[in-house]
């Protein structure tokens, strides 16, 4: 049997087609981050923490996301993921970022995922001070 597919489906691509990181520099502060975090964690089966996946927080919504460079949400199981589609999570949105900066971050851009953080209900946002 042939399963059609719906044709106003949504699609949310797993990746943005960005690289991780700008330079060797950041990418290890990412990795040290997250791979700490997992140890930090390790024995709490119910801390998700995951570094460059794109977060969808509105169903019915691609356009509407960003890949932290590290995130931790609270009270969802360790697993793989593709993206993080927030209502498939129980609705919870990660309760700690971090991004960390390199030069070729700008200004507005940072700005701009800050005012996203803070609409979608992200508690404690760090970032490196470049």
């Amino acid at each position: 049997m042939v399963q059609l597919q719906d044709s106003n489906a949504v699609i949310y691509p797993d990746s943005d087609g960005k690289p991780m990181a700008d330079n060797t520099k950041q990418f290890c502060w990412i990795v040290v981050i997250q791979q700490n975090l997992e140890w930090l964690f390790a024995d709490k089966p119910d801390v998700f923490v995951t570094d460059d996946l794109l977060w969808y927080p509105v169903e019915g919504d691609n356009k509407t996301r960003v890949a932290p460079d590290v995130m931790v949400a609270f009270g969802l199981p360790k697993g793989d993921r593709g993206s993080y589609k927030q209502w498939e999570e129980e609705n919870i949105s990660p309760q700690v970022v971090f991004e960390i900066l390199s030069r070729g971050n700008k200004r507005a851009e940072m700005n701009r995922k800050l005012l996203f953080y803070d609409r979608f209900g992200v508690e404690e946002y760090y970032r490196n001070p470049n």
